[in-house]
Order: structure tokens, then C-alpha cells, then sequence
């Protein structure tokens, strides 16, 4: 490996090719006819509306544009702008007498693209690494690529062959997509990414970390009459097209290419086949595996539903050996494959590829396994032993909160439900299946623990780092669903568990160990990527011939969004990053509390905050906290009745406060990954209001307020709902306090629940609250706002039927036991478990 100067750097060697020191907008003239440029190509409107724009008299000259047209804005691209990405070939592919087009770019330069791309170039990894969480090195750590146990063993592997070179790991996903709402046309991108780049980068489609391959043909081969051969022929089809597109990393994996990463360093690389990502049906057809099997796994087809039946992951040189009898005739190939439970597949893409191992490469999908998959099954069997109507009931009953949408006319009704649709209705579904009564009188506590399980397990899946020991916890809660799982036999809903998806969970363990956590390699992303790089393709052509326009208009803005990485080099001084030294991610984000910089009302009388804002006993907990703080640095606290006695005397230098209606947590770019900040959480406390003839109840949300020093035991926190949150007036502080005191800037009035009870409830998971209450009375405090920790979700305790006279607005008045729902977010989720 040699080490290149700032001088060798992907932009110094992009910027040479433009020939042009002294402007660096060039080939535009200007920054504003390069700001133009971008907007017409990320942005803007279709050609023609630009070319319309520009036509108006006037407009390119007094914004000084050289083009005046589209047409002469996309020479301007096409010939002037160095290539930043490889551009498509159009190459036709013959199966069975048939030639089919696909549209493909050469997949080294790809590779070298995103590994010379200046952005990541701080970022990358390119050895394997073992992260463990104690000195003793016994609980290994799982999280990014590099930590996982196939980068290793491959490593080993390569270095047995070549020593010294650096593994970049192929991440290869396919899906077929819609990209009309009718006329049913149809795109098949072929998506490559590679595993040295972080998981944080990958995951966001925005950061570039994806590249378009391939276009994959899109036939149906509805001219062969023959359901089987047709089967056939489409996937020999699928697979002579990826056999095409992957072949240069057969000489490349074993032998290596030198590459230079963004920074200029130059490394012997060797690109290697790592994994496949898709859904069911992809997997099928890169495997070869017949439907209803597994295609990891040698397990029978009746005992996919077994969480005991041992697995082997199925024996790549035992395949590889039947593949190979294709020279000794049909008959024998035929039933070579059979034998080894595989399709007759004439040169799989996998079949040449070094150290490649398709059934081991076969990725946990998050997205159609649990989400659109395992859930959407679990909502079924529900509807089904619960009853549609009390569901949708208590669906449209639940409190408003930050992480929860509120479904107002149920979940029962939903058609097409999405996968983030599932995720939302995962966050309340088991609180609300809590005392529902089953037909014939059924324990209902087997549902619970069923349901509990495959929830726990879906979370835990989607940890953004592992140990052993969580490993272990996503064992457990899989246990926990299939030691339940009978419940829905005994309802009548069920006969057997043989589905691909419940069985498909069994193999995350392991998948996790060997690549990472699941958000390495998730569908999730690609069907993100599949707006950008198909359908938006699409509706840029004329949609004839649309798969030559679609690549042309996606080389253009490529080459676009190359550009704005030098422009903003260039503008920043040609200075490279300092290194950046990657470390775990953890279960929180980080985060900062926010509140606006001036209230939401300015002036609320005492009398509102207790009529409009709900905070009735706000006038004697103020004057118990203003007696507490006045006693300064005494570090004696006093008791509830001392105090009592000291807040009679206390007399308000005011009438009127400044509220403020929110509090919010924002993200905080913690890994130097370059986030964009996001809104993470918020707690509301609003008024009800009058707007017109219609008033608009008041919330008031609940949150987990710090009563304790020790950030990891419950005991020091508890639950209270946030009625009012406040500053004091300027001038009143010094006639309230003494110099000594520093009191925070913001405050809350909250109103308390009990403390969390010593275990959460056997088959729930969940913990058991209500209403603090002295002598009837609802118990309240001022807190600082710095001290409520985020927000928290209470589900009302339904009972059998739900009441139907309460809502969403009052429940958290009209019920007075509740649960503490833990599956709001990731965070809730571990801290509650």
C-alpha cells in the first residue's frame, strides 16, 4: 500500500481534468449559472418546462447563461463534464434462440467509483476487525461489515492464495419494480454497494453509498406456452444477464486491482461476491431453490415451522459438483441438481466467482421477512381471534405521542398496507390486545407471550449493534413465540407454521455474526433507491425506448452530483478531512434537548394555565418548589408537611407567565458520519383552544422524568404527564430567591404517576401504572425541563371491551390504569425489556 499526498486525492485528479485553476464552477461560466444547472438536473421540471423557462425574454440574459436551451445544457454535461461514474453498455443476451437487451456498466469501474469517492473516503474500512465490550475479550461486538466473521474468514482464505490484499466486499441487491401506477411497466435494477463503507452511509440513499449496475430485461417470456420451461428460461435469463455483468470479478477477486481510495492511498484490492440482497422471490431465483423451501438451509419443507430441527446451511462444493455435470447431458445434469435440492440452472452468476458461497450469502431481510411478512401474518391471526371492531376500538383511543400515529379509523380496514405502515402498528399492538377476551374463553395469556416474542424478536433483529448476549435474547424471544405458538391452533386460525419467513428468523443468528447487524443489508434501502433510480428515471422519458433515456438521464445527474463534490472542495480551500476512527454505534442517538428560543405564549395568566391548560394544582406546587429552591445550598430536604408550611407564606410577584408548548430532542451527528439533524422526540403540552365554534382539546403528553442520579435504574425515574412548561419572569427571580440559587432557565408542572413496580407483568412485558394520588388528590410538581428524559407512551388498560365514550384527547383523564408501552422506539424498547 502507498500513501498518496492531499495533491493524489479523487478530487485533485478530477479537478485536472477540467484544465481550469481559477474557476471552479468550470465548465460554467458562473456560480449562478452553475447553481441553474444543478437545480434543472436534481430539482427542476422536465426538459421541456426548462426550455420554456429559458425561452422567456430575458430570463437567460439576465442571469448570464451560456445555454439557452436543455439541449445545450445537456451538451454542456455530456462533453465538458469528466465521467465521475462508468456509463451503461446496451448488450444483448441470447437464451433459448431468444436475444434480450440489458443495460449494464462495467462493474470494476463501479467498484472503483465508490471506493475513490472523496466523500467516503475518511470513512472506509479495509481490514477485518474484532470489537469486544470487556477487557477479557469474552463479549464480542457486532456491528458494521469489518466486525463480522465472514471478512475473517475470507481474509484468510485470500491470504492463503495472495497475501496482503484488502477485501472489498460486493453487496449485490435486485428487484423488480412498477414504475407506472398502470400499463404495468416494469423496471429490474440491479443495485452494487460495498461493504467498506460504513452502514450509516449505505443506508441513506442521499449519501450516494448505492450504484445503479444494471438494468435487468423485464420479459415475461409469455411466448413459451409451457408453465415449467417458461420458469426455466426465465431464470437462465436472469442469470446469464448477472453472469454477464459480474464476470470481471472472477480474474479480479483472485488476482486483485490496484485502486486508489479517495485520499489518493493505493491498495492491492480484491473484490469478492459478500452478499445477496432481496426479497423471497429474488432469493428463490439467485439460488435456484424450488418455493416454500428454504434457501439457506437443507431443512424439509414440513419442518420449517420446527424451532428445534437442526440446520445446515446447504453445501456449496456439493452444488458447484452437481452444476458441473451439464457436460455429461441433460438427464444426468438434471438430476444431479435435484439431488442436491436446486433447479437445473445452466451457469449460475455464482458458479465462477471466487470464495463465493450463495447460500451463505442469502441476507436476513427485515423488510419482507418481519415487517411485510411475520407481521402482516401476526395482524391477520389477531383480527381473527380478537374480533376487527374492538381492534379498530382501541386503535382510535390511544394518546397522542411522538413515535405513535393514530389510526382514526382503525388497522383492520387498511389496504396495502406498507412496511412502515407495520412498523407503526407494531409500536402499540401488543398494549392493546391486553384483557381482550378470546373465543371460548381462552387463556389470553399465551397470545400475549406469543405476540410478545415475535415483537421482541423484531426489535431486537434491528439492533444497530450486537453482543453475545443480545444474540442470546434474540433466541430467547423466537423460543418465546414458538412455545406459545399453538394458541392459534387452538382458536381454530392456524393448522401449521410451515412458512418460509418464521423459518427464515431461525438464521439471523448466525447472519448477524458473519456480516453484521441487519441494517447492513436491508431491502428497505432499495426499495428507497428504486424512486431515485428507476421510477424518477422513468417519468423522464418519453417511454419510448425508455430504458436508453433512463440511463442517459441518470449518467447526467451523476455527473452533476460529481461535480458538486469538487465545486464544494474547491470552495472549501482543496483541504482534505481529518481521519475519522470509527467506533461502535449504541442503542441511543445522540441527542440534545431543544426548546424554541421564545415561548409559544408570551403572557398566560395563573387562571388559564389551570382551566385551558389542565394544571390545576399549579399555584401550590409552584409555591412548594419556590420555598424549596429558596432554602438555597441547606442540604437538609425538607418533608411534605414542613413544606406545606413554608409555601402558605409564599406570595407570587406575578400573575401572568411565558409557556412554551414543546420540548424536542434533536439528533446529534455523534459518529462524524456528517447527519443531517433529524427531530428524534418532543413532549407537547398545549392548551384547549376555541377555534370557531369548535374547541380543540387540550394535550398534555406523558413523559419520563429523572427523579435520581443513576441513568440505568428505574427506580430513579418515574412517569408524569407535562401540563405547563414555563420560565419565571426576569424581574421576579430576585424577589423570589436569593443570589445564590441558580435556578434552571425552563421548568415543568408535571403531574405524577406511581413509581414503576418492582417487575413488569408476566405475560405482557409491560409495567403497570396509575395515578399518583394524596388524599384523592392529583399529586404534582414543578421539575427543570432538563430533567424530563423523553417522552413516554401509556396505553390505557381497556379491559374487556373498550369504553366507547372515551377518546384519544381524554383517555388519559377518563382511565386510571395504564401500561407503559415499550415499543415506541429502539431505545424505550432496551431500557423497559
Amino acid at each position: 500500500m502507498s500513501h498518496g499526498s492531499v495533491d493524489h486525492g479523487a478530487n485533485a485528479a478530477y479537478g485536472a481534468h477540467l484544465a481550469n485553476d481559477e474557476n471552479p464552477y468550470h465548465p460554467f461560466n458562473s456560480q449562478i449559472e452553475w447553481e441553474v444547472a444543478r437545480w434543472a438536473k436534481l430539482r427542476g421540471a422536465t426538459s421541456t418546462a426548462f426550455s420554456d423557462l429559458l425561452s422567456i425574454d430575458g430570463v437567460s440574459e439576465r442571469l448570464g447563461l451560456s445555454f439557452k436551451n436543455a439541449n445545450e445544457l445537456n451538451k454542456i454535461i455530456d462533453h465538458e463534464l469528466p465521467t465521475g461514474r462508468p456509463k451503461f453498455k446496451r448488450e444483448q443476451v441470447v437464451v433459448a434462440g431468444e436475444s434480450f437487451d440489458v443495460y449494464y456498466r462495467d462493474i470494476i469501474e463501479c467498484i472503483k467509483s465508490l471506493y475513490g469517492d472523496p466523500d467516503f473516503a475518511r470513512y472506509l474500512t479495509f481490514a477485518p476487525e474484532r470489537h469486544y465490550t470487556d477487557e477479557d475479550q469474552t463479549i464480542r461486538l457486532f456491528h458494521d461489515m469489518h466486525t463480522g466473521k465472514w471478512w475473517w474468514n475470507t481474509q484468510k482464505k485470500l491470504d492463503q492464495h495472495r497475501p496482503g490484499g484488502t477485501i472489498i466486499p460486493i453487496i449485490i441487491s435486485t428487484d423488480k419494480t412498477q414504475v407506472t401506477m398502470f400499463r404495468n411497466k416494469s423496471a429490474y435494477p440491479m443495485y452494487l454497494t460495498i461493504g467498506n463503507i460504513p452502514k450509516e452511509i449505505r443506508r441513506k440513499p442521499s449519501r450516494g453509498g448505492h450504484i445503479l449496475l444494471a438494468y435487468l430485461p423485464t420479459t415475461r417470456l409469455e411466448h413459451i406456452t409451457n408453465k415449467a420451461s417458461r420458469r426455466r428460461s426465465i431464470a437462465n435469463l436472469y442469470h446469464a444477464c448477472m453472469s454477464r455483468v459480474l464476470a470481471p470479478l472472477q480474474h479480479a477477486g483472485l488476482e486483485g486491482i490496484n485502486m486508489r481510495s479517495g485520499d489518493g492511498a493505493l491498495r492491492r484490492c480484491h473484490p469478492l461476491f459478500a452478499s445477496f440482497v432481496g426479497d423471497y422471490p429474488e432469493q428463490l431465483l439467485a439460488t435456484g431453490i424450488k418455493f416454500g423451501d428454504c434457501p439457506k438451509c437443507d431443512v424439509e419443507k414440513d419442518d420449517t415451522e420446527s424451532n428445534t430441527v437442526p440446520l445446515h446451511l446447504r453445501n456449496i462444493g456439493e452444488v458447484l459438483d452437481a452444476l458441473a455435470a451439464l457436460d455429461q447431458g441433460n438427464l444426468a445434469f438434471v438430476r444431479a441438481c435435484a439431488a442436491v435440492g436446486i433447479k437445473p440452472l445452466i451457469h449460475p452468476f455464482w458458479e465462477g466467482l471466487p470464495f463465493a458461497n450463495i447460500f451463505q450469502g442469502v441476507t436476513p431481510d427485515v423488510l419482507h421477512q418481519l415487517y411485510q411478512g411475520l407481521v402482516k401474518h401476526l395482524l391477520a391471526w389477531l383480527e381473527a381471534a380478537c374480533g376487527a371492531t374492538e381492534i379498530d376500538a382501541r386503535c382510535r383511543r390511544l394518546p397522542p405521542n411522538h413515535h405513535i400515529r393514530l389510526f382514526a379509523k382503525g388497522i383492520t380496514t387498511l389496504s396495502r398496507v406498507s412496511g412502515t405502515e407495520h412498523a407503526q402498528i407494531c409500536r402499540f399492538l401488543l398494549g392493546i390486545i391486553i384483557d381482550i377476551r378470546l373465543p371460548n374463553n381462552l387463556n389470553a395469556g399465551r397470545l400475549l407471550r406469543a405476540v410478545r416474542g415475535l415483537l421482541d424478536f423484531l426489535y431486537l433483529a434491528q439492533y444497530p449493534c450486537h453482543s453475545t448476549e443480545t444474540l442470546q435474547l434474540l433466541d430467547e424471544a423466537l423460543d418465546l413465540f414458538h412455545e406459545n405458538k399453538l394458541i392459534f391452533v387452538e382458536l381454530g386460525i392456524r393448522n401449521n407454521f410451515n412458512l418460509p419467513k418464521l423459518h427464515a428468523a431461525r438464521h439471523y443468528h448466525l447472519m448477524i455474526m458473519l456480516f453484521g447487524s441487519t441494517d447492513n443489508y436491508n431491502t428497505e434501502y432499495t426499495e428507497r433507491l428504486h424512486i431515485d433510480l428507476a421510477k424518477d428515471a422513468y417519468h423522464a422519458t418519453n417511454h419510448k425506448d425508455e430504458f436508453a433515456q433512463m440511463t442517459r438521464w441518470l449518467e447526467r445527474k451523476e455527473k452533476i452530483l460529481r461535480h458538486q463534490k469538487y465545486v464544494s472542495w474547491r470552495l472549501a480551500g482543496g483541504h482534505q478531512a481529518d481521519p475519522y476512527h470509527s467506533r461502535p454505534p449504541d442503542m441511543t442517538f445522540g441527542r440534545e434537548q431543544v426548546m424554541t428560543k421564545h415561548p409559544s405564549a408570551k403572557s398566560v395568566s395563573l387562571e388559564k394555565l389551570a382551566t385551558d391548560y389542565g394544571a390545576t394544582h399549579f399555584r401550590d406546587a409552584l409555591a412548594r418548589f419556590i420555598a424549596q429552591q429558596s432554602r438555597g445550598n441547606d442540604p437538609a430536604p425538607l418533608d411534605s408537611q414542613a413544606l406545606d408550611v413554608l409555601a402558605r407564606d409564599i406570595h407570587f410577584p406575578f400573575h401572568r407567565l411565558p409557556v412554551f408548548h414543546k420540548v424536542k430532542w434533536c439528533s446529534v451527528d455523534a459518529r462524524g458520519h456528517g447527519d443531517a439533524h433529524v427531530t428524534l422526540d418532543s413532549v407537547h403540552a398545549k392548551p384547549q383552544r376555541n377555534v370557531g365554534a369548535h374547541l380543540t382539546a387540550r394535550r398534555s403528553d406523558t413523559a419520563l422524568v429523572r427523579v435520581g442520579m443513576n441513568a440505568k435504574d428505574l427506580r430513579d425515574f418515574r412517569v408524569g404527564q407535562v401540563r405547563v412548561m414555563f420560565t419565571f419572569p426576569p424581574k421576579s427571580i430576585p424577589l423570589l430567591f436569593p443570589p445564590t440559587v441558580h435556578l434552571p432557565t425552563h421548568l415543568a408542572y408535571v403531574e405524577w404517576f406511581t413509581p414503576f413496580p418492582p417487575a413488569p407483568d408476566r405475560n405482557s412485558g409491560l409495567y403497570k401504572l396509575s395515578r399518583s394520588l394524596r388524599g384523592g388528590e392529583t399529586v404534582a410538581s414543578i421539575v427543570p425541563v432538563a430533567d424530563i428524559e423523553r417522552s413516554v407512551h401509556l396505553i390505557p388498560r381497556f379491559g374487556v371491551i373498550a369504553p366507547r365514550e372515551w377518546t384519544s384527547d381524554t383517555v388519559l383523564e377518563d382511565c386510571d390504569t395504564f401500561w407503559l408501552n415499550s415499543y415506541i422506539d429502539r431505545y424505550t424498547f432496551s431500557m423497559f425489556r
